[in-house]
């Protein structure tokens, strides 16, 4: 009966297909089985005109399932009032439920289940359903009918067959769940005492000092142990007044600093390393190892050390006049930095990195050079400290890789943010840019000269170089002492310290030669630089706080601060 009617898609007008024609379908209301078609009309001027009308013009036969309808209810039969459409009317046509599908052969009855193919009274061949069944021409579908339970018990019986079988399965999964579950929180709460059992392994100094024997040197350094003291955790609590913000210096990549002051009247700066930092026991070893090892005028000196749990703290010599960065960049800066003590800042750092580069036996790469982590005594003179992520190499080795970067954006070479590749010459990186920032008073990751279009500080300074006008460079606060011969050997070295190439770079012996000399006229000429062109994304930098995938690179990497 569907193919009775015609959609036009591109339209959407419904039709009706007629044995005489083809007329438009106003409505269809499936539930009353009933549609209203448009049909022309002239001569019909009430209900019994237009049913005659109707009934003649369709011309449905007694086999068709269509049947005009003779009620003239409501709308049904009025003649249009639009007129546009003068002359036609809408009839209402209802249509019966189809009949069982014809068949000649069992085969095909298939798509139909609980039928047969049989005769019916009037002799044709159809599906007819089962003995308890009956045909649903609203869903072309024999049915069962009313009362027929027996039989519904019957096929109810491989439900129940399969609900015996899957219940205990069901169950049996659900009951390894469970103990997969309860396993596993039982193995994460071993691994937890176990750690922290190792953690207070470390709360003494027996303790600590097994850790720190654990640290492989070279064959000439065994047995030559760290003389450093050892301080109870309770001795810091009393010299911090508990770690009170009273008490707090600034905080570092890893953690707090606090002034501490003990029995006697001695001053000290605590260093208490933060649960939540990428610094673990290894790095903290190796800070207590290498510093206590190191000896130099121009490196901080470490005082003590101690573990406490998941407490971890090293006590320094107290600097007075804190960091560099803060002097340079902090909101308390002021005229106290004049170019003399600039440039012997400068000097010091420089004797400060050839130490550890060159005339140290351990022969250590620091990765982590930047203002902050230069601090100043009493009378300015600079100390580098926080090696928590220094390397030693061995023998005459001068670079080595890895796949964990760590450092700080605008600090670190190139060749080491991308490649995980450092060396002496990544650390003479990182002093370029300390001196740029020195001589300048501007930070390399913050600075924008609008007027220059100039990312960074680097590339604002490689310009002023290229026009000669490097003495724009120039931190107006250093005064009025400023050496002109020494700011343009500071700026020169500066650029050669940056360099894209790291085997263009100058070692820290040169430099220390280049700023000791008097005849810039004899130093290289300084090549393109290596721009640091990213932003940071805050005003306030956060330790560790992006974490990258580089090729196979892991770089857990902190904004300058």
């Amino acid at each position: 009966m569907y193919f009775s009617f015609h959609c036009n898609n591109d339209t959407g007008e419904l039709s009706f297909m007629a044995p005489n024609g083809r007329y438009s379908v106003v409505t269809v209301n499936p539930d009353a089985r009933t549609f209203v078609i448009q049909i022309k009309a002239e001569e019909a001027n009430n209900c019994a005109a237009l049913h005659a009308s109707a009934s003649r013009i369709l011309q449905f036969n007694q086999s068709s399932p269509f049947n005009v309808t003779s009620s003239c209810s409501g709308e049904l039969g009025n003649l249009t009032s639009d007129p546009t459409l003068e002359g036609t009317a809408e009839v209402e046509i209802s249509w019966k439920p189809p009949l069982e599908p014809m068949c000649s052969s069992s085969a095909d009855c298939k798509d139909w289940p609980h039928s047969t193919c049989n005769e019916n009274k009037n002799g044709q061949r159809r599906c007819l359903c089962n003995s308890t069944y009956r045909w649903d021409g609203s869903v072309l579908n024999c049915t069962r009918e009313a009362g027929q339970l027996g039989e519904a018990s019957d096929e109810s019986k491989p439900l129940a067959l399969i609900l015996g079988i899957s219940l205990p399965i069901g169950t049996a999964f659900l009951c390894a769940a469970v103990s997969i579950y309860v396993w596993r929180e039982k193995v994460v709460k071993r691994r937890e005492q176990q750690r922290q059992a190792a953690l207070h392994m470390y709360d003494t100094e027996k303790g600590v000092k097994e850790l720190i024997d654990l640290t492989p040197f070279e064959k000439k350094d065994h047995g030559t142990g760290v003389d450093v003291p050892f301080f109870d955790f309770e001795s810091i609590l009393a010299a911090t007044n508990n770690f009170s913000e009273e008490n707090k210096l600034g905080k570092g990549g890893f953690g707090p600093v606090y002034m501490g002051k003990f029995p006697g009247g001695e001053e000290v700066a605590v260093k208490r390393l933060s649960s939540v930092s990428r610094q673990g026991l290894e790095e903290f070893k190796n800070e207590v190892v290498l510093i206590a090892k190191l000896q130099h005028r121009n490196l901080v000196r470490l005082l003590g050390y101690c573990i406490r749990g998941e407490e971890k703290i090293l006590l320094y010599e107290y600097m007075p006049n804190k960091s560099l960065d803060s002097l340079l960049f902090g909101e308390s800066s002021s005229q106290q930095l004049d170019w003399v003590t600039r440039f012997n800042i400068i000097l010091g750092i420089a004797r400060g990195l050839l130490y550890l580069h060159q005339d140290s036996r351990l022969r250590i790469i620091h990765r982590d050079l930047k203002t902050s982590n230069i601090l100043l005594d009493a009378e300015m003179n600079p100390k580098i400290s926080d090696f928590g992520l220094a390397r030693m190499i061995q023998g005459k080795q001068t670079e080595a890789n890895t796949l964990r970067v760590i450092g700080t954006y605008g600090y670190m070479a190139p060749e080491y943010a991308l490649d995980g590749l450092f060396s002496v010459k990544s650390d003479v990186f990182s002093f370029g840019i300390v001196v740029l920032e020195i001589i300048s008073g501007k930070r390399n990751m913050r600075f924008y000269q609008v007027e220059d279009d100039a990312p960074s500080l680097v590339g604002y300074g490689w310009r002023l170089w290229q026009e000669s006008k490097a003495l724009d460079l120039m931190d107006e606060r250093a005064g009025s002492n400023c050496n002109e011969s020494e700011f343009m050997r500071c700026v020169h070295v500066g650029l050669l310290c940056v360099q894209e190439d790291p085997s263009e770079r100058p070692t820290m012996g040169d430099i220390v030669l280049m700023l000791s000399g008097t005849e810039s006229s004899k130093l290289p000429i300084p090549k393109r630089p290596a721009y640091v062109i990213r932003r940071p994304l805050s005003a306030t930098a956060s330790s560790y706080s992006n974490a990258e995938t580089n090729a196979e690179i892991t770089s857990s990497i902190e904004e300058g601060r």
